[in-house]
């Protein structure tokens, strides 16, 4: 159980830095950021993570804020996966956990 909680909260740490990184690159590079080659690579690694925010959305949020609705849900699944996690480790006596 604590290696599932590990690695899944691993998945989402990384996709919390891309969508902050994307979003950072949004604000710095301004109107040339669809040439730049970080900013591609981050649209690549947050493809699902906004393609799900864009399915769970209403359809009154602008497809431009649906990065921002991702980042939201992404920190709120991160939060539950690091709350369960400790409720694990308390639960087992911290046998095993680091």
């Amino acid at each position: 159980m604590l290696l599932f909680l590990n690695i899944l909260q691993l998945l989402l740490y990384i996709g919390l830095l891309a969508l902050l990184g994307q979003g950072l690159l949004y604000l710095i590079a301004g109107a040339k950021r669809d040439t730049n080659l970080f900013y591609q690579l981050f649209q690549v690694v947050n493809k699902p993570w906004i393609r799900i925010a864009a399915l769970i959305s209403p359809k009154q949020i602008a497809e431009r804020h649906h990065a921002f609705v991702a980042f939201c849900l992404v920190a709120a699944i991160y939060m539950a996966v690091t709350v369960a996690k400790i409720e694990h480790c308390v639960s087992v006596g911290m046998v095993g956990c680091k």
